[in-house]
Protein backbone atom coordinates (compact mmCIF):
# COMPACT_ATOMS: atom_id res chain seq x y z
CA UNK A 1 0.00 0.00 0.00
CA UNK A 2 1.21 3.48 -0.85
CA UNK A 3 0.06 6.83 0.56
CA UNK A 4 0.69 10.05 -1.36
CA UNK A 5 0.12 13.41 0.34
CA UNK A 6 -1.06 15.64 -2.50
CA UNK A 7 -2.76 18.36 -0.46
CA UNK A 8 -3.09 19.72 3.10
CA UNK A 9 0.57 18.73 3.53
CA UNK A 10 2.36 21.28 5.75
CA UNK A 11 -0.62 23.59 5.31
CA UNK A 12 -4.29 23.65 6.30
CA UNK A 13 -5.98 23.70 2.93
CA UNK A 14 -6.53 21.55 -0.14
CA UNK A 15 -6.97 18.16 1.54
CA UNK A 16 -6.05 15.41 -0.94
CA UNK A 17 -4.43 12.03 -0.20
CA UNK A 18 -4.00 9.13 -2.59
CA UNK A 19 -4.18 5.51 -1.44
CA UNK A 20 -2.82 2.87 -3.85
CA UNK A 21 -3.60 -0.74 -3.02
CA UNK A 22 -4.08 -3.98 -4.98
CA UNK A 23 -3.61 -2.12 -8.25
CA UNK A 24 -6.41 0.32 -7.42
CA UNK A 25 -6.45 3.99 -6.45
CA UNK A 26 -8.64 5.70 -3.85
CA UNK A 27 -8.59 9.45 -3.23
CA UNK A 28 -9.23 10.67 0.31
CA UNK A 29 -10.81 14.11 -0.16
CA UNK A 30 -10.36 16.45 -3.11
CA UNK A 31 -10.20 19.88 -1.55
CA UNK A 32 -9.60 23.26 -3.09
CA UNK A 33 -6.23 24.77 -2.28
CA UNK A 34 -6.90 28.33 -1.10
CA UNK A 35 -4.27 31.04 -1.05
CA UNK A 36 -2.85 33.79 -3.24
CA UNK A 37 -4.58 33.91 -6.62
CA UNK A 38 -1.26 33.53 -8.48
CA UNK A 39 -0.51 30.27 -6.65
CA UNK A 40 -3.91 28.65 -6.53
CA UNK A 41 -5.16 28.44 -10.11
CA UNK A 42 -2.41 26.23 -11.54
CA UNK A 43 -2.17 24.12 -8.39
CA UNK A 44 -5.89 23.37 -8.38
CA UNK A 45 -6.08 22.87 -12.14
CA UNK A 46 -3.28 20.31 -12.44
CA UNK A 47 -3.25 17.04 -10.50
CA UNK A 48 -0.02 15.10 -9.89
CA UNK A 49 -1.89 11.90 -10.78
CA UNK A 50 -4.16 11.04 -13.69
CA UNK A 51 -7.76 11.67 -12.52
CA UNK A 52 -8.91 8.96 -14.93
CA UNK A 53 -6.93 6.42 -12.90
CA UNK A 54 -8.86 7.07 -9.66
CA UNK A 55 -11.38 4.34 -8.87
CA UNK A 56 -13.32 6.23 -6.17
CA UNK A 57 -13.22 9.25 -3.87
CA UNK A 58 -13.82 8.90 -0.12
CA UNK A 59 -15.00 12.29 1.14
CA UNK A 60 -14.69 13.28 4.80
CA UNK A 61 -17.02 16.30 4.72
CA UNK A 62 -18.45 19.11 2.64
CA UNK A 63 -16.16 22.04 3.48
CA UNK A 64 -14.60 23.45 0.31
CA UNK A 65 -11.02 22.84 1.45
CA UNK A 66 -11.92 19.14 1.48
CA UNK A 67 -14.40 18.86 -1.42
CA UNK A 68 -14.07 21.98 -3.54
CA UNK A 69 -11.87 20.61 -6.33
CA UNK A 70 -14.14 17.66 -7.13
CA UNK A 71 -15.64 19.45 -10.18
CA UNK A 72 -12.17 19.91 -11.63
CA UNK A 73 -11.34 16.25 -10.92
CA UNK A 74 -14.43 15.21 -12.90
CA UNK A 75 -13.68 17.77 -15.62
CA UNK A 76 -10.22 16.17 -15.91
CA UNK A 77 -11.58 12.67 -16.48
CA UNK A 78 -12.60 11.11 -13.13
CA UNK A 79 -15.88 9.20 -13.47
CA UNK A 80 -16.04 6.95 -10.40
CA UNK A 81 -18.28 7.21 -7.32
CA UNK A 82 -17.78 9.86 -4.63
CA UNK A 83 -18.63 8.17 -1.34
CA UNK A 84 -19.86 10.46 1.45
CA UNK A 85 -22.42 10.51 4.25
CA UNK A 86 -25.94 11.62 3.21
CA UNK A 87 -25.64 15.11 4.79
CA UNK A 88 -22.23 15.61 3.16
CA UNK A 89 -23.65 14.65 -0.23
CA UNK A 90 -26.62 17.00 0.14
CA UNK A 91 -24.54 19.89 1.47
CA UNK A 92 -22.11 19.22 -1.37
CA UNK A 93 -24.80 20.03 -3.92
CA UNK A 94 -25.22 23.62 -2.73
CA UNK A 95 -21.59 24.20 -1.79
CA UNK A 96 -20.09 23.03 -5.08
CA UNK A 97 -22.62 25.04 -7.08
CA UNK A 98 -21.86 28.10 -4.95
CA UNK A 99 -18.13 27.56 -5.41
CA UNK A 100 -18.57 27.23 -9.19
CA UNK A 101 -20.60 30.44 -9.27
CA UNK A 102 -17.75 32.24 -7.48
CA UNK A 103 -15.18 30.89 -9.97
CA UNK A 104 -17.33 32.02 -12.88
CA UNK A 105 -17.88 35.48 -11.36
CA UNK A 106 -14.15 35.88 -10.60
CA UNK A 107 -13.22 34.95 -14.18
CA UNK A 108 -15.78 37.39 -15.55
CA UNK A 109 -14.38 40.19 -13.40
CA UNK A 110 -10.77 39.42 -14.38
CA UNK A 111 -11.68 39.16 -18.06
CA UNK A 112 -13.19 42.64 -18.10
CA UNK A 113 -9.82 44.02 -17.02
CA UNK A 114 -7.91 41.77 -19.43
CA UNK A 115 -10.16 42.84 -22.30
CA UNK A 116 -9.38 46.50 -21.66
CA UNK A 117 -5.67 45.65 -21.82
CA UNK A 118 -6.09 43.63 -25.00
CA UNK A 119 -5.24 40.36 -23.22
CA UNK A 120 -6.93 37.01 -23.93
CA UNK A 121 -9.64 35.84 -21.50
CA UNK A 122 -9.04 33.30 -18.74
CA UNK A 123 -11.28 30.34 -18.04
CA UNK A 124 -12.83 29.73 -14.62
CA UNK A 125 -11.27 26.83 -12.73
CA UNK A 126 -14.61 25.10 -13.21
CA UNK A 127 -18.19 25.99 -14.06
CA UNK A 128 -21.60 25.23 -12.61
CA UNK A 129 -21.95 22.60 -15.32
CA UNK A 130 -18.76 20.93 -14.05
CA UNK A 131 -20.08 21.11 -10.47
CA UNK A 132 -23.35 19.47 -11.53
CA UNK A 133 -21.38 16.63 -13.14
CA UNK A 134 -19.53 16.04 -9.85
CA UNK A 135 -22.75 16.16 -7.83
CA UNK A 136 -24.18 13.38 -10.02
CA UNK A 137 -21.37 11.08 -8.80
CA UNK A 138 -22.13 11.35 -5.07
CA UNK A 139 -22.94 8.01 -3.47
CA UNK A 140 -24.35 8.41 0.09
CA UNK A 141 -23.41 5.93 2.83
CA UNK A 142 -24.48 6.21 6.48
CA UNK A 143 -22.18 6.07 9.49
CA UNK A 144 -21.28 2.52 10.44
CA UNK A 145 -22.32 0.92 7.13
CA UNK A 146 -19.26 -0.88 5.74
CA UNK A 147 -18.77 -0.89 1.97
CA UNK A 148 -16.10 -2.00 -0.50
CA UNK A 149 -15.10 0.69 -3.06
CA UNK A 150 -12.45 -1.57 -4.63
CA UNK A 151 -11.54 -5.25 -4.16
CA UNK A 152 -9.73 -5.92 -0.89
CA UNK A 153 -10.71 -2.66 0.80
CA UNK A 154 -13.56 -2.22 3.28
CA UNK A 155 -14.47 1.33 4.30
CA UNK A 156 -16.55 2.61 7.21
CA UNK A 157 -17.51 6.21 8.01
CA UNK A 158 -17.60 7.34 11.66
CA UNK A 159 -18.87 10.64 13.07
CA UNK A 160 -16.02 13.19 13.15
CA UNK A 161 -18.07 15.73 15.13
CA UNK A 162 -16.85 18.65 12.97
CA UNK A 163 -19.88 19.67 10.91
CA UNK A 164 -23.11 17.88 10.02
CA UNK A 165 -22.22 14.60 8.34
CA UNK A 166 -18.46 14.92 8.78
CA UNK A 167 -16.64 11.60 8.93
CA UNK A 168 -13.49 9.92 10.06
CA UNK A 169 -12.75 7.22 7.49
CA UNK A 170 -11.56 3.72 8.39
CA UNK A 171 -10.04 1.52 5.69
CA UNK A 172 -9.50 -2.20 6.33
CA UNK A 173 -7.20 -3.56 3.65
CA UNK A 174 -6.38 -7.10 2.54
CA UNK A 175 -3.18 -7.08 0.48
CA UNK A 176 -0.65 -9.83 -0.24
CA UNK A 177 -2.38 -12.17 2.25
CA UNK A 178 -2.01 -9.67 5.09
CA UNK A 179 -4.35 -7.24 6.80
CA UNK A 180 -3.65 -3.54 7.29
CA UNK A 181 -5.87 -0.77 8.65
CA UNK A 182 -5.74 2.98 8.06
CA UNK A 183 -7.81 5.68 9.75
CA UNK A 184 -8.11 9.12 8.11
CA UNK A 185 -9.47 11.64 10.59
CA UNK A 186 -10.71 14.32 8.21
CA UNK A 187 -11.29 17.35 10.44
CA UNK A 188 -11.70 16.37 14.10
CA UNK A 189 -14.46 18.11 16.02
CA UNK A 190 -14.86 18.99 19.67
CA UNK A 191 -17.08 17.61 22.41
CA UNK A 192 -20.21 19.61 23.32
CA UNK A 193 -20.46 21.51 20.03
CA UNK A 194 -24.08 22.56 19.45
CA UNK A 195 -26.30 20.50 17.14
CA UNK A 196 -23.89 17.71 16.20
CA UNK A 197 -22.50 14.64 17.97
CA UNK A 198 -19.09 14.26 19.57
CA UNK A 199 -16.27 12.79 17.46
CA UNK A 200 -15.80 9.03 17.41
CA UNK A 201 -12.22 8.10 18.27
CA UNK A 202 -10.25 5.60 16.19
CA UNK A 203 -9.59 2.10 17.52
CA UNK A 204 -7.36 -0.85 16.60
CA UNK A 205 -5.67 0.64 13.54
CA UNK A 206 -2.14 0.22 12.17
CA UNK A 207 -1.82 3.68 10.61
CA UNK A 208 -3.39 7.00 11.60
CA UNK A 209 -3.53 10.04 9.33
CA UNK A 210 -4.83 12.94 11.42
CA UNK A 211 -5.23 16.68 11.28
CA UNK A 212 -3.26 18.91 13.65
CA UNK A 213 -4.65 22.38 12.93
CA UNK A 214 -4.68 23.41 16.59
CA UNK A 215 -1.96 21.10 17.81
CA UNK A 216 -0.30 24.03 19.57
CA UNK A 217 -3.18 25.54 21.55
CA UNK A 218 -6.32 25.15 23.65
CA UNK A 219 -9.74 26.71 23.04
CA UNK A 220 -12.08 28.25 25.55
CA UNK A 221 -14.87 25.78 26.32
CA UNK A 222 -18.12 25.85 24.35
CA UNK A 223 -19.92 26.63 27.62
CA UNK A 224 -17.71 29.70 28.19
CA UNK A 225 -18.33 30.81 24.62
CA UNK A 226 -22.09 30.42 25.06
CA UNK A 227 -22.05 32.53 28.24
CA UNK A 228 -19.93 35.24 26.58
CA UNK A 229 -22.27 35.23 23.60
CA UNK A 230 -25.28 35.72 25.88
CA UNK A 231 -23.70 38.67 27.70
CA UNK A 232 -22.73 40.44 24.46
CA UNK A 233 -26.21 40.06 23.01
CA UNK A 234 -27.91 41.22 26.22
CA UNK A 235 -25.90 44.42 26.64
CA UNK A 236 -26.31 45.32 22.96
CA UNK A 237 -30.07 44.90 23.16
CA UNK A 238 -30.18 46.96 26.36
CA UNK A 239 -28.72 49.92 24.53
CA UNK A 240 -31.06 49.40 21.57
CA UNK A 241 -28.39 48.23 19.16
CA UNK A 242 -27.93 45.63 16.46
CA UNK A 243 -25.63 42.62 16.70
CA UNK A 244 -23.89 42.10 13.36
CA UNK A 245 -22.25 38.66 13.02
CA UNK A 246 -20.00 37.69 10.10
CA UNK A 247 -20.30 33.90 10.00
CA UNK A 248 -19.44 31.08 7.67
CA UNK A 249 -22.57 29.90 5.91
CA UNK A 250 -22.20 26.20 6.73
CA UNK A 251 -21.72 25.15 10.33
CA UNK A 252 -21.08 28.39 12.19
CA UNK A 253 -24.31 30.11 11.11
CA UNK A 254 -26.39 27.13 12.23
CA UNK A 255 -24.62 27.05 15.61
CA UNK A 256 -25.34 30.74 16.18
CA UNK A 257 -29.01 30.34 15.22
CA UNK A 258 -29.33 27.45 17.65
CA UNK A 259 -27.62 29.48 20.42
CA UNK A 260 -30.13 32.29 19.88
CA UNK A 261 -33.03 29.82 19.81
CA UNK A 262 -31.96 28.44 23.21
CA UNK A 263 -31.48 31.89 24.75
CA UNK A 264 -34.84 33.18 23.54
CA UNK A 265 -36.70 29.97 24.46
CA UNK A 266 -35.39 30.13 28.05
CA UNK A 267 -36.02 33.87 28.39
CA UNK A 268 -32.33 34.72 28.83
CA UNK A 269 -32.61 37.34 26.10
CA UNK A 270 -35.68 39.19 24.82
CA UNK A 271 -37.49 37.98 21.73
CA UNK A 272 -36.11 40.24 19.01
CA UNK A 273 -35.88 39.85 15.23
CA UNK A 274 -33.09 37.57 14.00
CA UNK A 275 -32.10 37.61 10.32
CA UNK A 276 -29.94 35.11 8.45
CA UNK A 277 -28.90 36.95 5.30
CA UNK A 278 -26.97 34.61 3.02
CA UNK A 279 -28.42 32.44 0.26
CA UNK A 280 -25.89 29.69 0.96
CA UNK A 281 -26.57 29.80 4.71
CA UNK A 282 -30.32 29.61 4.04
CA UNK A 283 -29.86 26.56 1.81
CA UNK A 284 -27.50 24.92 4.30
CA UNK A 285 -29.92 25.50 7.19
CA UNK A 286 -32.70 23.84 5.21
CA UNK A 287 -30.42 20.84 4.66
CA UNK A 288 -29.59 20.65 8.38
CA UNK A 289 -33.30 20.33 9.17
CA UNK A 290 -33.55 17.36 6.79
CA UNK A 291 -31.22 15.31 9.00
CA UNK A 292 -32.40 15.49 12.63
CA UNK A 293 -31.06 11.96 13.13
CA UNK A 294 -27.56 13.47 12.82
CA UNK A 295 -28.22 15.96 15.65
CA UNK A 296 -26.86 15.19 19.11
CA UNK A 297 -28.99 14.00 22.00
CA UNK A 298 -29.15 17.43 23.65
CA UNK A 299 -30.49 19.09 20.51
CA UNK A 300 -33.21 16.50 19.98
CA UNK A 301 -34.19 16.84 23.65
CA UNK A 302 -34.44 20.63 23.19
CA UNK A 303 -36.70 20.10 20.15
CA UNK A 304 -39.00 17.80 22.14
CA UNK A 305 -39.19 20.12 25.14
CA UNK A 306 -39.81 23.36 23.25
CA UNK A 307 -41.94 21.93 20.43
CA UNK A 308 -40.15 23.70 17.59
CA UNK A 309 -37.18 23.04 15.38
CA UNK A 310 -33.59 23.78 16.36
CA UNK A 311 -33.12 26.17 13.43
CA UNK A 312 -36.58 27.73 13.30
CA UNK A 313 -38.32 29.90 15.87
CA UNK A 314 -40.66 32.89 16.12
CA UNK A 315 -38.84 36.04 15.04
CA UNK A 316 -36.27 34.24 12.86
CA UNK A 317 -36.23 35.22 9.18
CA UNK A 318 -34.12 33.59 6.48
CA UNK A 319 -33.33 36.02 3.66
CA UNK A 320 -32.33 35.07 0.14
CA UNK A 321 -33.36 37.96 -2.10
CA UNK A 322 -31.29 41.10 -2.60
CA UNK A 323 -34.37 43.28 -2.03
CA UNK A 324 -35.03 41.77 1.41
CA UNK A 325 -31.38 42.15 2.29
CA UNK A 326 -31.36 45.84 1.37
CA UNK A 327 -34.55 46.40 3.40
CA UNK A 328 -32.65 45.53 6.58
CA UNK A 329 -30.81 48.85 6.27
CA UNK A 330 -33.99 50.72 7.21
CA UNK A 331 -34.88 48.59 10.24
CA UNK A 332 -34.02 49.86 13.70
CA UNK A 333 -32.53 47.76 16.51
CA UNK A 334 -32.45 45.75 18.61
CA UNK A 335 -31.94 42.81 16.25
CA UNK A 336 -29.38 40.24 15.13
CA UNK A 337 -28.06 40.01 11.56
CA UNK A 338 -25.98 36.94 10.65
CA UNK A 339 -24.40 37.13 7.22
CA UNK A 340 -21.52 35.73 5.16
CA UNK A 341 -18.62 35.78 4.58
CA UNK A 342 -17.11 34.62 7.85
CA UNK A 343 -14.00 36.82 7.51
CA UNK A 344 -15.99 39.79 6.15
CA UNK A 345 -14.12 39.75 2.86
CA UNK A 346 -17.06 39.51 0.46
CA UNK A 347 -20.80 39.11 0.28
CA UNK A 348 -23.69 40.81 2.02
CA UNK A 349 -21.94 41.19 5.36
CA UNK A 350 -19.97 44.10 3.85
CA UNK A 351 -23.17 46.07 3.30
CA UNK A 352 -24.35 45.42 6.86
CA UNK A 353 -21.01 46.49 8.29
CA UNK A 354 -20.91 49.62 6.17
CA UNK A 355 -24.37 50.61 7.39
CA UNK A 356 -23.87 49.81 11.06
CA UNK A 357 -20.28 50.16 12.29
CA UNK A 358 -20.49 53.91 12.86
CA UNK A 359 -23.28 53.54 15.46
CA UNK A 360 -21.89 53.01 19.01
CA UNK A 361 -25.08 51.19 20.05
CA UNK A 362 -24.25 48.32 17.71
CA UNK A 363 -21.91 45.38 18.16
CA UNK A 364 -19.84 43.52 15.59
CA UNK A 365 -19.50 40.00 16.99
CA UNK A 366 -16.58 37.98 15.60
CA UNK A 367 -17.15 34.25 16.14
CA UNK A 368 -14.27 32.62 14.30
CA UNK A 369 -10.60 32.86 13.42
CA UNK A 370 -9.80 35.76 11.10
CA UNK A 371 -6.96 35.43 8.61
CA UNK A 372 -4.36 38.19 8.38
CA UNK A 373 -5.14 41.03 5.97
CA UNK A 374 -8.90 40.41 6.04
CA UNK A 375 -11.49 42.97 7.10
CA UNK A 376 -12.51 40.63 9.91
CA UNK A 377 -8.96 40.69 11.29
CA UNK A 378 -8.74 44.50 11.02
CA UNK A 379 -11.99 44.88 12.95
CA UNK A 380 -10.41 42.98 15.87
CA UNK A 381 -7.23 45.07 15.90
CA UNK A 382 -8.61 48.11 17.75
CA UNK A 383 -8.49 50.35 14.68
CA UNK A 384 -10.41 53.62 14.49
CA UNK A 385 -11.50 53.30 10.87
CA UNK A 386 -11.81 50.61 8.20
CA UNK A 387 -12.15 50.67 4.44
CA UNK A 388 -15.26 49.05 2.95
CA UNK A 389 -15.98 49.20 -0.79
CA UNK A 390 -13.10 51.65 -1.11
CA UNK A 391 -14.50 54.12 1.43
CA UNK A 392 -13.24 54.81 4.94
CA UNK A 393 -15.72 54.38 7.79
CA UNK A 394 -15.27 55.31 11.44
CA UNK A 395 -15.43 52.25 13.68
CA UNK A 396 -17.64 53.34 16.57
CA UNK A 397 -19.52 50.06 17.12
CA UNK A 398 -18.32 47.73 19.85
CA UNK A 399 -16.25 44.84 18.47
CA UNK A 400 -16.16 41.57 20.43
CA UNK A 401 -14.35 38.34 19.56
CA UNK A 402 -15.50 35.00 20.96
CA UNK A 403 -12.88 32.34 20.37
CA UNK A 404 -14.50 29.27 21.88
CA UNK A 405 -16.60 28.18 18.91
CA UNK A 406 -13.98 26.53 16.73
CA UNK A 407 -15.20 23.29 15.20
CA UNK A 408 -11.64 21.88 15.31
CA UNK A 409 -10.28 19.92 18.24
CA UNK A 410 -7.59 21.66 20.28
CA UNK A 411 -4.30 20.18 21.49
CA UNK A 412 -5.55 18.11 24.44
CA UNK A 413 -8.38 16.59 22.43
CA UNK A 414 -6.04 15.77 19.54
CA UNK A 415 -3.72 14.02 21.99
CA UNK A 416 -6.67 12.00 23.33
CA UNK A 417 -7.60 11.11 19.75
CA UNK A 418 -4.14 9.76 18.96
CA UNK A 419 -3.86 8.03 22.33
CA UNK A 420 -6.95 5.96 21.51
CA UNK A 421 -4.74 3.84 19.21
CA UNK A 422 -1.45 4.04 21.09
CA UNK A 423 -1.25 0.32 21.82
CA UNK A 424 -1.69 -0.67 18.16
CA UNK A 425 -0.66 2.14 15.82
CA UNK A 426 2.60 1.70 13.89
CA UNK A 427 2.85 5.20 12.46
CA UNK A 428 1.05 8.55 12.66
CA UNK A 429 0.97 10.98 9.75
CA UNK A 430 0.15 14.59 10.60
CA UNK A 431 -1.69 16.60 7.94
CA UNK A 432 -3.82 19.74 7.77
CA UNK A 433 -1.59 21.79 10.05
CA UNK A 434 0.92 24.62 9.74
CA UNK A 435 4.54 23.89 10.67
CA UNK A 436 4.55 25.65 14.06
CA UNK A 437 1.41 23.84 15.26
CA UNK A 438 2.59 20.50 13.88
CA UNK A 439 6.04 20.84 15.44
CA UNK A 440 4.63 21.46 18.90
CA UNK A 441 2.11 18.65 18.52
CA UNK A 442 4.78 16.17 17.36
CA UNK A 443 6.75 16.98 20.50
CA UNK A 444 3.68 16.32 22.67
CA UNK A 445 3.09 12.97 20.93
CA UNK A 446 6.69 11.93 21.49
CA UNK A 447 6.42 12.92 25.14
CA UNK A 448 3.56 10.42 25.35
CA UNK A 449 5.74 7.68 23.88
CA UNK A 450 4.71 7.72 20.22
CA UNK A 451 7.83 6.78 18.32
CA UNK A 452 7.04 7.02 14.61
CA UNK A 453 5.36 10.33 13.84
CA UNK A 454 5.67 11.87 10.37
CA UNK A 455 4.81 15.33 9.02
CA UNK A 456 4.87 14.75 5.25
CA UNK A 457 5.82 17.35 2.70
CA UNK A 458 3.65 17.99 -0.34
CA UNK A 459 3.67 14.98 -2.71
CA UNK A 460 5.64 12.77 -0.31
CA UNK A 461 4.95 9.06 -0.73
CA UNK A 462 4.88 6.51 2.11
CA UNK A 463 5.13 2.76 1.52
CA UNK A 464 3.17 0.84 4.15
Amino acid sequence: MKLSFNGAARTVTGSQHLVEVNGHRLLLDCGLFQGKRADTYARNQHFVFDPRSIDAVLLSHAHIDHSGNLPNLVKSGFSGPIYATPPTATLGEVMLMDSAHIHEADAEYVNKKRSRRGEPPVEPLYTQQDAAAAIDLYYPVNYGNAFSPVPGVTVTFHDAGHILGSAGIRLDIEENNSHKSLWFSGDIGRPALPLIGDPVFPSDVDYLMMECTYGDMEHFSVEQAFESFKQVVKRTFERGGKVIIPAFAVGRTQEIVYFLNRLISTGDIPRVPVYVDSPLAVAASQIFTQYPEYFDRETNQFIREHHHQALDFEGLTYISSVEESKALNDKKGPMVIISASGMAEAGRILHHLRNNIENPRNTVLIVGWQAPNTLGRRLTEDVKEVRIFGQLHDLRAEVVSINGLSAHASQNRLLEYASAVKDRVKKIFLVHGEEDAAGIFMGKLRDLGFGDVSYPQLNDIAEL
